[in-house]
């Protein structure tokens, strides 16, 4: 059956058509009365249709595709008031107060809407997302592991974070040439008290983007000299735990 939209690959658009994976990742999402929830790139409405079924939930969407947002008001009117036709990127926060997200993100800008529930963390109780798999592995792993990252420290530092499933590519048209994966964040109201996130995040980048040198050279331009005294400088990122970081942090960027 032809498809009622066309599907824009520099948008990095594939869509999710088998209905039991749809059912499964709508059915991971915590929700009672009156919470608020946002989707993000909703495209052809393949949890869509389930997400405006759900009780008592306040429902909005975000996408930047004016032939996705036209197609999905037709089809849903019940969409008529609740989608924001922006990119993502550039959005305002879309609701006060607590809010939870859901998506089968756009891959080519995964990391991208991580920052920015980063950004809206203190508002954000949940994300529910489908990611590349390489990258809701990366979201979810533990030091030690060459797959550490950026991603890992700053999403483990404010959410607990876990990998549900996989998603195999037959599940989408057209099927992706990666694999896919779908994580659950569940907000963690910031447990290590770090009060500047802002600084927290580059010490974190800084570390990372010569992960093949000691932090001792890495964080060279980021920290004090007087500071990289420390042993712990004889280490690489990813041998520092969330804890790590946050210490590092706390003593060294006051």
């Amino acid at each position: 059956m032809s498809q009622p939209y066309t599907l824009k690959k520099s948008l990095g658009q594939h869509f999710l058509h088998d209905e039991n994976m749809c059912r499964k990742i709508v059915s991971q999402l915590t929700h009672t009365e009156g919470t608020q929830l946002l989707e993000i790139g909703p495209g052809g409405g393949a949890i869509t249709k389930y997400l405006i079924e759900l009780p008592g939930v306040d429902y909005k969407a975000i996408e930047i595709d004016t032939e996705k947002v036209e197609y999905l008001k037709k089809t849903y009117p019940v969409l008529q008031d609740k989608i924001i036709e922006k990119d993502i990127l550039k959005a305002d926060v879309p609701f006060e107060g607590q809010f939870s997200i859901i998506g089968n993100f756009p891959y080519n800008i995964s990391s991208p809407i991580l920052f920015k529930v980063l950004d809206w963390e203190p508002q954000v109780d949940e994300v529910i997302g489908m990611f590349q798999k390489e990258v809701a592995q990366r979201v979810a792993c533990k030091e030690g592991s060459k797959t550490y990252g950026i991603l890992s420290v700053l999403m483990q530092a404010f959410f607990d974070v876990e990998y549900l499933f996989d998603v195999h590519e037959n599940c989408f048209t057209p099927p992706p040439k990666v694999k896919s994966g779908v994580i659950r964040l569940k907000n963690t109201r910031n447990p290590h008290q770090i009060d500047n996130k802002r600084k927290f995040i580059n010490l974190v980048k800084a570390a990372f983007n010569q992960r093949r040198k000691t932090l001792r050279n890495a964080l060279k331009g980021t920290l004090p000299p007087q500071a990289l005294t420390d042993k712990i400088f004889d280490k690489r990122a990813e041998q520092l735990s969330v804890a790590d970081f946050v210490s590092l942090h706390k003593q060294f960027q006051p």
